[in-house]
């Protein structure tokens, strides 16, 4: 399943409840989601990060932000919104 901004119109509640059960339903499937919200990307097994349609990091949420690249400093910008 290829799913591209699932979420873009739902409100914060219904968003999470929707990824939970897509991930508990995906579970030993393949999904694909491509999101800019990166709190979405949380739950998955692998992220891949892309630029200019390159693969530019790959690995779990833990790892990336360890990593401390791209996707460490983009999830730190939109988690700081939220204290």
């Amino acid at each position: 399943m290829i799913l591209d901004e699932p979420s873009a119109a739902l409100d914060p509640i219904t968003e999470n409840k929707m990824f939970e059960q897509l991930y508990r339903l995906s579970d030993g499937k393949s999904l694909v989601t491509v999101s800019h919200r990166l709190s979405n990307t949380t739950l998955a097994d692998r992220i891949l990060v892309i630029s200019n349609g390159q693969i530019i990091e790959q690995g779990s949420h833990s790892e990336l932000l360890r990593q401390g690249g791209v996707y460490a400093h983009l999830f730190k910008l939109q988690a700081s919104r939220y204290e």
